[in-house]
């Protein structure tokens, strides 16, 4: 039988999921083209059966909006999946290089490293808002993690020198290292810190 390699090179063998919380929400199966096509778009909680390489190429190609300001999210991010396919190769190139392990290894690592456990929501109580702690959904920890890389190698890499591919090498390394310098990391630690303020 034939091994299925990502990007041909890469394989899942003994890549593992320590958080128990997400071993359901992040597939390790690989395809021969990581393109879905939004085949199941309207499937509810299908995309966590979709291979997590894919989802990132995804990511790289919608970003989505930070805070309601879509500069970079609406039209000049025209979404070209052969692009956010060639940018997450290289990324993965750089990271295999200054690690030596399996990229893939290192990216599931990184989104356990970033994913948020809890977040906070806003009660209306007898007109007055009050933050609450809640805890974080394992399908929507992935959402968020994807989501929070995606948006802060765009705010590092968006006019400037930096190019994208190297951008995301290091976000990815930053999150698997739980560096400070990961935008994931940051986040995921100021939400916990205002989830355990307002308990």
């Amino acid at each position: 039988m034939v091994e299925i390699k990502a990007f041909n090179r890469w394989g899942t063998e003994g890549i593992k999921v320590d958080d128990v919380g997400l071993q359901r929400y992040i597939t390790l199966t690989p395809t021969f083209v990581p393109k879905t096509g939004a085949r199941y778009a309207g499937k509810r909680f299908h995309k966590s059966k979709v291979f997590i390489v894919e989802r990132l190429i995804n990511k790289v190609m919608v970003p989505g909006h930070k805070a309601k300001k879509h500069v970079i999210s609406s039209g000049l991010n025209t979404g070209k999946a052969q692009t956010a396919y060639r940018i997450v190769e290289k990324a993965f190139d750089i990271i295999e290089q200054k690690t030596k392990k399996n990229p893939i290894a290192v990216f599931v690592k990184a989104i356990e490293n970033a994913a948020p456990r809890e977040e906070i929501i806003t009660i209306e109580y007898g007109g007055a808002r009050y933050p609450k702690a809640v805890e974080c959904a394992p399908q929507r920890r992935v959402d968020i993690v994807l989501k929070l890389m995606a948006q802060g190698v765009y705010q590092k890499s968006y006019g400037t020198s930096k190019i994208a591919y190297e951008a995301w090498a290091d976000e990815i390394l930053n999150a698997y290292y739980l560096s400070a310098n990961s935008a994931a990391v940051q986040k995921k630690l100021e939400l916990e810190r205002q989830a355990d303020s307002s308990r």
